[in-house]
Parts: structure tokens; C-alpha cells; sequence
């Protein structure tokens, strides 16, 4: 009872040891050589962001990258949860091995406010990728984002990353911006968005809208997003680098102006009455207001010629136009413009690359493919030996396993027939064969087939036939005549001894030879290792580990040839001594009740 405690204690302990194990060494797979670890930060040491945020695209900046560990395009990037088993959705809007710059979007679900939040990015596999989920933009954003322009295009219309289908009419003009290319706005040839069924909006809906802008100038009234229809308007400009939203004629009210030159977030949300213009993740400005009824196209960068009432277009740089159907919280808004932006080091941080664990089977065979990389051929021909001697010894032990068992079950079988032909030993004197097989008829065909293999029934023989031999008729056998089968049946267990031990040579030599063959490999390795340390004269640590690793081996193998062949010898002698027990006391059973049966005659016979 008090060592039950104890006991629970180091299977608790075990169970945990295991399981830290397991976390610390995962590897999501081991086709892929390296690895970074990407912490998202939203506690007060990082982001500070304490509402709820959602599931949302994050972007990863790799510029601490290894381009010639990964493929030229990037298409063996894979991102995976903190669990380092789900893989996440993903896509790379720029990857280039020359410059060192990729910009990897990954879809996070459920980003938990005032957290870590960790993800792993693989990489490095070069050969034959059988895993799917690569890059996919139309996975990376859920079903209510309805427009996302990476603007990555050069001389071609701006692509919708959402898979919505709302590419813009006509080529773009791109620039190297903020996130990758962005696009470059002259103030005269707007981007045209066409109509379509998902940019549809209806009187009151939600909606979200969001950029990343730099002014190139203070220009009075500049519109960056307009659309029209009707009398009824929806724009997004700045005068004088002060942003506004404007709905129906109504425009929200002034704040600071921006400084030209310099980057900065502005998202617009509308929830059906209220209208919220954002500034790098804060509320800048609100007005009453809902969303009019549109399903005109929309301009980026400039106003309907046709308006009476157009503004001027914008001249500088945009980049990451995102539309959603739905109000995004106040959350989302300040993670995007944290995350997005030149100060997104404090919200989110890529380690430095990781290799996979050491393992004895992880790729190309881990450490035990570099130990055999290095065995020498003296290391090689003494393990082909010592495997031979295995072989060996295994056939002999699986071999002798069955013939001992197959004799045990026949030596049980037959002990429930003998204890009948012992009350009445009239049947070995009987001059009928089958009888004596028979056992008088207790055996029948098929306990005769089955017995066939006990060496007490074999032994049985020898003592039926050599009394037949010298039986009278009047049942009587004489004291030289019991010693005479006496000695034949221990002729027959000296035969069955042999018969069980036949063989078990092969294990003893495995069993001394094979740690000492392993020990000559050992020696021999290490002395041609430290010969080429003498021939070279330089003392490496890097080249001399593999060669006595390899050295070793040998010593390895022999101690896998002589285990094995130690634990199945201790068990076969075992079960051996337990048959050969069973022979010496059925005999001296036997001729007890033999001598007791057949009254002999103290009178001898003389010649």
C-alpha cells in the first residue's frame, strides 16, 4: 500500500517527461529542413490591442530569410498553428530570392487580444513536395471581404486577391511602396473598379474599407475612392491632408492633417448608422450616416468626369485596398494598421531559423545516416560477420523455440495417455506394434499424430520394444535384464538431450564472440582515425566525432548480436532443463513400475 503512491508519483512524472519531449521536439515534417518560430504579440508588451480581434490576414515580413535554403519561387512556404500539426491558409504577394524580400499573408482564425499567439513557418525542401496547401489568396480571407488589391501588378490591371473576381479595368501604375509594389496615383487617370454583384451595397449595409496612403502633396479636396449613382455619392479624399469620408453630401468632420511623404493607415467602417473614419488604427472622426445604395463602379485615385461636383484626384501612393460587406471591430482596425506598418517589430516577431531535432530517423536518416556514412570497410566487414552471426543465431533460436515447444505440448499430451498404460503394463509385452503405439488402444490416429513429436512417448518405444525383447511367457523379467533397458532407455535420454541442445553452440558463440568481434571493429576504427589525425596534424573536432561514432558501430553491433542471443539461450536452457527433467523422471518412473509389474527372478542364468 505505501509504495502505490510512489508508484503514481514516476508514472505521473514519466507521462510528463514524454509529453514536454514531444512538445519540444515536434516537427511538423521532416521533409522540411528549417523552420521559424513567429510570435504574435498582443498584450501590453506588444500591440496593447485588449478587444476582441477575430480571424484575420496578418502579414509576415522575411527579410531574416534564408532565399538559398528555400526554393526559387517560395512554393515550399508552409505555415502551421502553435499545435505544429494544422496547417494555415496562406499566400505570398512578393517573393524575391535575388533582393531577399518576400511578404507572406497567413490567415490567423480567432487572433485572441492581450496574448502570444505563435505560428511556424517551414521551408527548405527541395525535393519532391507530396504535402498540399501552398500559397492560395482566396483561402487567406474569409467569405465577407469582397476586395483585396495588393496592387503587385505591373502593366496589368490591379488583381483581387479575395477571389471574388473584381480586378480593375485597365493596366496600373506600380512603385515600390510600403508593402511590396504599391500604386502610384497622378491625380488625371483614376483606377476604374467594375460593378459587379459582390460590390453591390444596399441602403444601410455594413461595410469596410481600408488603405494604406502617402500624400505627395497638400492638395485641396484630393479624393483617393469615389462612387456615384444618381444623386447619391460615397467618397474617401483629403483636403489639404486633412482625410474625410463623405456620404450623400455629408462629410465627416476635420482633424489634424497628415504630413506628406509619410505613410499612414485610414479605414473607414460603417455599421448601418454611424460612419467611422480611422487614422493609423484610431477613431479620427464620426458622423450619423449610412451607407446609400450603390452599384456603380468605383474610381481609386480620382472622381465621375460626369459630376458637377467631382473633386480633384489624388496624386501620391496607395497600397493594401481591402473592401469587406461587413463592420470590422475597432480591434482589427488598429491590429492591421500596427501589424502592417513600419512599427509592426513590437506586435509581431520571426525568430531565427531552426533546425529540425536531432533524430536517429529524421530526414536522410539523421544522425545514424551520418555514423554510417563514416564506418571504414574494416567497420563494414566486421558488421557483415557479426550480421552473419546473427542470422545465425536467430535461426537457431526460432527454430529450437518451435522443436522445444512442440515437444513440451506432445509431453503433456502423452502423460494423460500414460497414466492408463501404467495401471496395467500387460500392453508392453503384447506382440502387437499398433498396440504398443496405441498404448493399448487409449491413443487413437489422431493423439498418435500429435504425440508423435514427445520424447517421452519416443523414450516409451525404446522401454516397450526392449521388453518385448526379453519377456518369457510367464511375465517374468530378471535384475540384469531391468538394469539392460535401464540402460537403454537412458541411451534414449542421452539421445534426446542432443536432440534438444543440437545447435545451441551457434548461441554461446554469439554470446562470447559477438562483443569482442564488435570490440576489434571499435579498436580497429579508432586506430585508423587517430592515424589520419597523426598523417594530417591538425586536430579537428568536427572530423574526428564522425569517424569514432563510426567506430563504435561496430562495438554496437556486436552487442546487438550477443543480447539477443544471451536472453533466447537463458530461455531455451530453461526450457530445456524443464524437458529433460520430465525424461528423467518419467524414466525412473517407468522402470519402477516395470520392476514392480513383471516379478523377476533373483535366479540367473549361466552359460
Amino acid at each position: 500500500m505505501k509504495r502505490a503512491p510512489l508508484f503514481k508519483i514516476l508514472l505521473i512524472g514519466l507521462a510528463a517527461s514524454c509529453a514536454w519531449s514531444g512538445t519540444a521536439q515536434a516537427w511538423w515534417n521532416h521533409d522540411w529542413t528549417v523552420r521559424k518560430k513567429i510570435t504574435i504579440d498582443t498584450s501590453a508588451t506588444g500591440g496593447a490591442i485588449t478587444d476582441p480581434i477575430g480571424t484575420t490576414p496578418v502579414l509576415i515580413r522575411l527579410s531574416d530569410f534564408d532565399f538559398g535554403a528555400a526554393r526559387d519561387d517560395g512554393s515550399d512556404i508552409r505555415l502551421i498553428a502553435d499545435d505544429d500539426k494544422t496547417p494555415l491558409a496562406f499566400h505570398i504577394e512578393k517573393y524575391d530570392s535575388l533582393l531577399g524580400e518576400a511578404f507572406v499573408w497567413v490567415k490567423v482564425p480567432d487572433l485572441k487580444p492581450g496574448a502570444q499567439t505563435t505560428l511556424w513557418l517551414y521551408y527548405g525542401n527541395q525535393g519532391n513536395i507530396t504535402v498540399p496547401g501552398g500559397s492560395d489568396s482566396k483561402e487567406t480571407y474569409d467569405g465577407d471581404t469582397v476586395l483585396v488589391y495588393h496592387f503587385a501588378e505591373s502593366a496589368a490591371p490591379a488583381h483581387d486577391s479575395s477571389g471574388q473576381g473584381n480586378d480593375s479595368q485597365g493596366p496600373i501604375a506600380t512603385t515600390d511602396s510600403l508593402i511590396g509594389p504599391g500604386l502610384r496615383l497622378g491625380g488625371k487617370l483614376p483606377v476604374t473598379i467594375p460593378a459587379s454583384a459582390s460590390l453591390a451595397w444596399t441602403d444601410g449595409a455594413p461595410l469596410t474599407w481600408s488603405a494604406w496612403i502617402k500624400l505627395a502633396a497638400l492638395q485641396p479636396n484630393s479624393v483617393l475612392f469615389s462612387r456615384r449613382d444618381g444623386g447619391k455619392d460615397f467618397l474617401i479624399g483629403a483636403d489639404n491632408g486633412v482625410p474625410f469620408v463623405e456620404v450623400n453630401g455629408t462629410r465627416s468632420p476635420a482633424g489634424a492633417p497628415l504630413a506628406p511623404n509619410t505613410w499612414h493607415h485610414v479605414a473607414v467602417v460603417a455599421d448601418g448608422s454611424t460612419v467611422t473614419l480611422y487614422l493609423d488604427g484610431a477613431s479620427y472622426a464620426t458622423f450619423s450616416a449610412a451607407l446609400p445604395a450603390l452599384n456603380s463602379p468605383a474610381l481609386i485615385g480620382g472622381d465621375s468626369p460626369t459630376d458637377a461636383t467631382a473633386l480633384a484626384g489624388f496624386i501620391g501612393e496607395m497600397d493594401e485596398l481591402e473592401i469587406s460587406k461587413v463592420a470590422r471591430p475597432a480591434a482589427l482596425i488598429k491590429f492591421a494598421s500596427t501589424s502592417q506598418g513600419t512599427d509592426s517589430a513590437k506586435l509581431l516577431t520571426v525568430a531565427s531559423d531552426e533546425a529540425p531535432p536531432a533524430s536517429w530517423l529524421s530526414g536522410s536518416f539523421g544522425l545514424f545516416g551520418v555514423i554510417l556514412k563514416s564506418v571504414t570497410v574494416d567497420g563494414w566487414v566486421v558488421i557483415a560477420i557479426l550480421g552473419i552471426m546473427s542470422l545465425v543465431s536467430w535461426y537457431v533460436m526460432v527454430t529450437k523455440f518451435f522443436y522445444v515447444n512442440t515437444v513440451a505440448k506432445g509431453n503433456k499430451l502423452f502423460l494423460k495417455q500414460w497414466r492408463h498404460v501404467a495401471q496395467d503394463l500387460t500392453v508392453l509385452d503384447h506382440t502387437d506394434a499398433a498396440r504398443v503405439r496405441s498404448m493399448g488402444g487409449v491413443a487413437g490416429p489422431k493423439i498418435q499424430k500429435l504425440i508423435a513429436n514427445s520424447s517421452l512417448y519416443r523414450i516409451y518405444h525404446i522401454g516397450s520394444e526392449e521388453i518385448g525383447h526379453r519377456m518369457a511367457g510367464d511375465r517374468v523379467l530378471s535384475s540384469r535384464s531391468i538394469q539392460a533397458i535401464r540402460a537403454s532407455l537412458d541411451g534414449g535420454y542421452v539421445r534426446e538431450n542432443h536432440a534438444l541442445n543440437d545447435g545451441m553452440v551457434f548461441l554461446t558463440i554469439s554470446i562470447a564472440g559477438g562483443p569482442f568481434m564488435g570490440l576489434l571493429g571499435t579498436v580497429v576504427g579508432v586506430m585508423i582515425t587517430f592515424a589520419a589525425i597523426a598523417a594530417t596534424g591538425e586536430v579537428n573536432i568536427s572530423a574526428i566525432a564522425p569517424g569514432l561514432a563510426a567506430a563504435l558501430v561496430a562495438t554496437v553491433a556486436g552487442l546487438l548480436v550477443a543480447i539477443p542471443a544471451l536472453l533466447g539461450y537463458n530461455y531455451l536452457v530453461s526450457r530445456m532443463k524443464t524437458v529433460s527433467s520430465d525424461m528423467q523422471i518419467f524414466i525412473d518412473e517407468f522402470v519402477t513400475k516395470m520392476a514392480e509389474f513383471y516379478c523377476y527372478s533373483e535366479v540367473e542364468s549361466t552359460h
